[in-house]
């Protein structure tokens, strides 16, 4: 039994329930509930827009946004919630799901959480019991875990009004490293159409956009977090030349043309290290880049991205950084 399919073997489900994904919708289950859901319905709470399956059009099948669902859910309203830690970002994000799901479930209602012990699956299953009162582990294989915990009792009306807050994305509390060292290396003129792929709190577009003042400037993520984020940065900012959308990429944008692009991408999808979303962004950009812009990518020295930039550019140069971080400059996108 692969541990991609627990789920699917372990989660009790009857035709009618109301089944809540919690930020993991790139999980096999969601498929398997799709199709054993006659009349109940499947909510993906989801921050990751790539994640969605591509029949979220389905009539039982509703995608709403992860971050501030516990503001927008009503009490009492799911029989069933699931969690794969493989998906979450950090223990804030699971933290966050527990309390969803203590919110949501309804009398009798289960919260299914899946997870490797080296991804944190004993010290949720102790969050569980004392937010629950209650948890069994369901399934053991190839170091995988399946835990379960009911709702005994629906939380009285002042427990109810309690409101957890939303998990933060990364680095929007401060200015990383890595962001510093890509705004003191990167050249942005006041008439520049620019573009912040995976903006995340929106440091990078927002500086731009101070100094490409005859300029428009577009910041993209595919977290929905992230862009709620940076468009509160930019309400704070009192900016008219700056937006930001929710996309896959350059995906809502593939049609413009901008004088600079700038990156600093993520090399983790949830818990996962990968090089693939910063060589689709580099991909990306060098199709978005008119023949004359600039485009600029922060990265850890142990990535290594220079072959897909010298793939998509004549010219990749390093123009900044330290002994933890590089900056690169890709000029003159190949056709």
């Amino acid at each position: 039994m692969l541990q991609s399919c627990l789920l699917c073997d372990t989660v009790q489900l009857a035709t009618n329930d109301t089944v809540l994904v919690l930020n993991s919708a790139a999980d096999p289950f969601v498929a398997f509930a799709h199709q054993r859901l006659r009349s109940g319905e499947v909510i993906l709470a989801e921050d990751n827009i790539t994640a969605l399956p591509p029949y979220t059009q389905a009539t039982n099948i509703r995608p709403v946004a992860f971050h501030d669902y516990i503001l927008h859910s009503s009490a009492t309203s799911a029989d069933v919630a699931v969690l794969n830690l493989l998906y979450q970002p950090s223990k804030a994000w699971v933290l966050y799901s527990l309390q969803i799901a203590a919110h949501v479930l309804k009398q009798g209602g289960r919260l299914y959480v899946t997870g490797a012990k080296d991804r944190g699956i004993l010290s949720i299953g102790k969050h569980m019991q004392e937010l629950f009162g209650n948890v069994e582990t369901l399934v053991i294989s190839k170091g995988h875990r399946v835990l379960c915990s009911h709702i005994k009792n629906v939380p009285s009306a002042s427990q109810e009004g309690v409101i957890h807050q939303a998990p933060t994305v990364f680095a929007d509390s401060k200015l990383d490293e890595g962001t510093r060292l890509l705004l003191e290396a990167i050249e942005v003129r006041v008439t520049d159409d620019a573009l912040d792929i995976g903006c995340g709190a929106g440091f990078v577009g927002l500086h731009i956009a101070r100094l490409a003042q005859k300029g428009q400037v577009t910041m993209v993520d595919a977290s929905l977090a992230a862009v709620a984020t940076s468009q509160h940065a930019i309400e704070e900012s009192g900016l008219t030349h700056v937006r930001v959308l929710p996309s896959n990429g350059i995906q809502a944008v593939q049609t413009q043309r901008f004088d600079l692009v700038a990156t600093n991408p993520p090399f983790h999808q949830g818990s996962l290290q990968t090089t693939t979303i910063a060589e689709d962004f580099i991909r990306g950009a060098a199709q978005v880049l008119r023949p004359q812009g600039r485009f600029y990518l922060v990265a850890n020295r142990f990535l290594k991205y220079e072959h897909t930039l010298k793939a998509n550019f004549k010219e990749v140069e390093e123009v900044g950084g330290n002994t933890r971080f590089k900056v690169l400059q890709a000029l003159e996108p190949l056709e």
